[in-house]
């Protein structure tokens, strides 16, 4: 017998090797029918999997994030099956739980149009119908491959030959007449899924490399209450709304162009004033936190980046000049930088360093270039060129903490002025002992470094997830998690340690006892990447920026020619005070005007008539309000001059 310790700590003993289902079912037929899998001692476990030892037990279900992945694989193994029963000469190549959902990649030559789509979900309904128990098995590599060959499976086929050569069994899922090469975890029969809803279908190239098949995905969602979907697509609707990649052309903030390329935005005049006024805003704060600001070159020879290791570690997601194979023969050859860090070494050094240098600041506004594959650029929030807040910061080991928390108080002051903080959670980036070769450094100094920054986030009490092998190549970081309208997440802001570089670069310092150190470097961006942050501001405040971002603050509307001059003052007044100001004096009826100035989500635009010539007053109206009424002059600047000057949301 083995104890097992459920919720509430009650204690209940069981057979060794009854399985984490079993026991749901003996608490209870609800909690039963609605379990996910569970945690045995904090790790999460398959429902099959059996209990042989003592242990704490949690079941898991929908509920938790683990529950809802594992509902969404099982969706996705559900639809499949429906594909290849409706479409059997359809190659199956992978289907993973993703932030909001699942989706499944297909090489059919059947076009998967919204009629398609529908009979897909009418079969999926069967399926869940017929209450499919999922069975696991394994086998051995050779026999997966021949099972896999003979049903012409050739995406499968190669993803078992990637783990062939380890000689650890590969496991599969059956339900019914579909098998699936899978590692789990699953729901225990299709009938759990009650409610789903394919959302759409996109291209998508085989693994994201371009240089392999355009495969069709097809993106879903499921739920155990239809009621619960109906919610969630509600909810999808109003992101499809707030899109920045649909409403900041709509509100022409960006472009692109298939001349230009993929990932490759054009700020157009709105969004290009959004993100100077960002980017002044930033170098100003930085400036009174002690920040030096630098400017390097947008290349470099092939050798630093060599020393910095992105050569060996970070080639593929370089633009490379020249060619490497010709280097031996005296050719150079050289890459636009994907980051800033080896180019801020040089200025450190530029001469030799003291510890009475030390903090040393450097920030830089930096324009970045990364060779992202297509299937991952998505409008701004992913892209091959990009402008970001970057800083390097050398120190001492007794200076590491503070500084690092001044480098998050910085982050945060950002993110809170911005309405975005509430939006964020925190990681703490780990490497993973068992893939070594993607990292610099032995496993004794990531120990340390990782020791270290465990202890600072600790000690400023930082809620933080871990994320393993998601660490930069040469250190630990603390990444600032965000997700879009549609749920993906992505990292906006990151800060980073590193004892690593300094060594390699061979940068020093004097410390008071007369030896040489390296010195500690953190690696920071204050607002993260441009780009990404203007397309999340489009999406949190749907386009209706505050104020003090807004590209037009103010528009003024002359009733008639005779008001233009009047106009045309106020504006003049206006932008003394740093305002952007417009007059719209077309010959058009003052209500069309109204509704094109609200169509446009301006924060303010006022009326000038005869009353207003007369009096010296403005007529106001405010975004989301309407008419506030009739104002002096004088007291509508100074309002919106303090609601700049506070930078109001």
């Amino acid at each position: 017998m083995v104890k097992v310790t459920l919720k509430g700590d009650v204690i209940k003993e069981y057979e060794a090797g009854t399985t984490i289902a079993e026991i749901a079912k003996s608490i209870g037929m609800g909690l039963y029918k609605s379990a996910c899998g569970g945690k045995i001692n904090g790790v999460y476990y398959d429902l099959r999997t059996a209990v042989n030892e003592d242990c704490a037990l949690e079941i898991v279900t929908f509920d938790e994030i683990e529950g809802k992945k594992t509902f969404w694989h099982t969706a996705s193994h559900i639809m499949a099956q429906a594909v290849k029963r409706l479409y059997p000469e359809t190659k199956l190549a992978i289907g993973p739980s993703v932030d909001n959902g699942f989706y499944y990649d297909f090489d059919s030559e059947v076009s998967f149009t919204p009629e398609i789509l529908e009979k897909i979900e009418a079969e999926m309904k069967k399926i869940v119908k017929e209450d499919l128990s999922l069975e696991k098995f394994e086998l051995s590599p050779t026999e997966a491959l021949a099972m896999m060959e003979e049903k012409g499976e050739i995406y499968k086929v190669e993803l078992i030959n990637e783990h062939a050569d380890k000689g650890e069994p590969i496991s599969f899922y059956k339900q019914g007449e579909f098998t699936e090469l899978c590692a789990g975890p699953h729901l225990m029969s299709t009938g759990a899924v009650k409610a789903f809803k394919l959302t759409s279908c996109t291209g998508a190239y085989w693994r994201g490399n371009e240089k392999n098949k355009m495969l069709q995905r097809i993106y879903a969602t499921a739920f155990p209450k239809q009621s619960a979907l109906d919610e969630h697509l509600a909810q999808l609707e109003e992101a499809r709304k707030r899109d920045h990649n649909k409403l900041g052309r709509e509100l022409e903030l960006f472009t692109t162009s298939e001349l230009i390329g993929q990932g490759l935005p054009i700020m157009l005049p709105k969004g290009a004033r959004i993100i100077q006024t960002l980017q002044r805003w930033v170098e100003d704060e930085e400036q009174k936190r002690g920040w030096l600001l630098t400017k390097t070159p947008f290349m470099a020879k092939s050798d630093l980046y060599k020393v910095s290791g992105h050569w060996d570690h970070y080639l593929d997601g370089m633009f490379v000049l020249g060619d490497p194979a010709k280097e031996e023969e005296g050719e150079e050859v050289f890459a636009l930088r994907p980051m800033t860090c080896p180019f801020q070494y040089q200025a450190y050094l530029n001469r030799p360093r003291s510890y009475r240098d030390l903090p040393l600041r450097y920030n830089e506004t930096s324009t970045l270039f990364r060779n992202e594959a297509s299937g991952e650029m998505h409008g701004l929030i992913r892209v091959r060129q990009f402008t970001i807040s970057e800083g390097h910061l050398m120190c001492t080991p007794e200076q590491l903490e503070d500084e690092f928390r001044g480098c998050l108080e910085l982050a945060n002051y950002m993110l809170q002025t911005l309405g975005l903080y509430e939006d964020v959670s925190f990681r703490f980036s780990q490497w993973d002992p068992n893939n070594k070769e993607k990292y610099i450094g032995t496993p004794e100094q990531w120990d340390e470094a990782q020791g270290i920054m465990g202890k600072i986030l600790d000690h400023l009490g930082i809620k933080y997830s871990i994320g393993i092998d998601e660490a930069a190549f040469y250190g630990p970081k603390l990444d600032i998690q965000i997700k879009n309208v549609f749920g993906k997440e992505d990292t906006l802001i990151t800060i980073q340690v590193d004892q690593l570089l300094a060594e390699k670069f061979g940068m020093e310092y004097t410390d008071k006892d007369g030896t040489k150190k390296n010195p500690y470097i953190i690696h920071r961006t204050s607002i993260g990447c441009y780009e990404r942050t203007l397309a999340l501001l489009i999406e949190k405040y749907a386009g209706a920026f505050p104020l003090w971002l807004a590209p037009e603050q103010v528009r003024i509307l002359p009733i008639a020619d005779r008001h233009h001059d009047k106009a045309f003052e106020i504006k003049k007044e206006l932008e003394k005070m740093g305002m952007r100001v417009t007059v719209d004096d077309r010959s058009e009826k003052t209500g069309y005007k109204i509704r094109e100035s609200r169509l446009q989500k301006l924060p303010y635009w006022v009326i000038v008539g005869d009353k207003e010539v007369e009096d010296g007053t403005v007529s106001v109206s405010k975004r989301g309000q309407g008419d506030i009424g009739s104002m002096a002059f004088n007291d509508f600047a100074n309002m919106l001059k303090e609601e700049i000057d506070n930078k109001v949301r």
